[in-house]
């Protein structure tokens, strides 16, 4: 099947009992057993359930893996790839990942003897040099967040294969859409299911897709055991919101590519970071391995952190909140939001600017949104 009928289909029958076309809610903790020793394969529902199985199936599809395994967010979802290390591994990581990554990394995960080396992995020398003995993971977000890095996937395999490292991707911008790691020969791809694959701001949560059945294995005894795991409720929303999720894909990346030119040629912006531009550094690497560039961009103000609190107060139909994803267009002020308690000195190394604004394009009509930025950016 082509990827837009998988997305609409793949995983999903009719209930046999009485052929209702969208799979049930089984919203149920405990499953009774016919006997002892025989049971139809769920018998509670931290363990499984047959809403997340459907989802599960669903996900794997979509991204072309052979296992996927839902978690109750997209961190409890690096948080169960990073319980594959043991005390003492070490990471190799792009330095401009989620800063809810970050701050797990630095903040619990080495108070477990992990241990993490971010460099910019847009830059294969770089990412070379970082490995030493103990290094066991090599963790990739791309394109990344909030600075829209790339990374070429099929060099890091290469990197991976040579030094015999888990390759794990974070792919949750671009969705299976525009980019599926598995084919550059990523081991594992983690998406946050609450931004563009549910897609209507309405869940939380996570996915783990792969094909080693090993990491499968070790997956699920990680979510049974650490139980983050989804309501069916929230499976069940996401199935709804999957099943547009090639036609939504191509309004957000559509729109995304005029308002990234829009703001490219503002007298009021001094930079826009978006994959589709021929100005992006790594423009050709992701024309190479993405089929679209998706509705996320950032851009720096020339005003700094005034012209950043201008522009948020301003803005009416873009929404100011924290989240991205979704069907509506959402506005972000990195310096005074989601990374507010990164110390200047350390925000400005990593590219995080006071000026620097993240924005995630919605559905709504392209002129609307460009009319309330036009609009916010003569406040700016």
């Amino acid at each position: 099947m082509k990827l837009d009928t998988r997305i609409v289909r793949a995983g999903i029958s009719p209930d046999p009992t009485t052929g209702a076309i969208l799979p049930p809610i089984y919203e149920t903790a405990t499953f009774v057993l016919e006997e002892v020793g025989r049971d139809k394969g769920f018998d509670y529902t931290r363990s499984s359930n047959p809403t997340r199985q459907v989802l599960e199936e669903n996900l794997a599809a979509i991204e072309g893996a052979d296992y996927g395994i839902c978690f109750s967010s997209g961190m409890a979802s690096v948080d169960s790839v990073m319980k594959l290390l043991s005390a003492g591994d070490h990471t190799v990581s792009s330095n401009d990942v989620y800063g809810g990554v970050s701050r797990h990394f630095n903040r619990v995960l080495t108070r477990y003897g992990l241990d993490f080396t971010y460099v910019d992995t847009a830059d294969p020398d770089a990412v070379r040099a970082a490995i030493r003995p103990e290094t066991k993971m090599l963790w990739i977000e791309t394109p990344t967040n909030p600075l829209l890095q790339v990374t070429d996937l099929a060099a890091m395999a290469e990197i991976a294969k040579e030094h015999d490292l888990l390759f794990g991707v974070d792919s949750t911008f671009a969705t299976p859409v525009f980019l599926r790691p598995l084919e550059f020969g990523a081991d594992i791809v983690v998406h946050s299911t609450t931004k563009y694959l549910s897609g209507h701001n309405q869940i939380i949560g996570g996915a783990v897709l792969t094909d080693r059945e090993d990491i499968y294995n070790e997956m699920k005894f990680i979510q049974k055991t650490i139980g983050a795991v989804p309501s069916p409720m929230d499976c069940w929303l996401v199935l709804l919101g999957l099943k547009t999720l090639h036609l939504r894909m191509a309004r957000h990346n559509e729109s995304g590519n005029r308002i990234a030119r829009f703001l490219e040629d503002h007298d009021k912006v001094a930079r826009v970071r978006y994959p589709g531009l021929p100005s992006h550094p790594q423009h050709n690497i992701a024309g190479a391995q993405m089929d679209g560039f998706s509705g996320m961009l950032s851009f720096e103000l020339k005003g700094g952190i005034t012209a950043g609190k201008a522009l948020m107060n301003s803005v009416e139909l873009c929404a100011l909140a924290e989240s991205l994803g979704a069907v509506e267009t959402m506005i972000t002020h990195p310096a005074t939001m989601t990374h507010a308690e990164v110390p200047a000195e350390e925000r400005h190394a990593r590219g995080l600017t006071d000026g620097l604004v993240r924005l995630s394009v919605g559905i709504e009509d392209c002129e609307d949104i460009l009319a309330d930025l036009d609009r916010a950016l003569a406040a700016a």
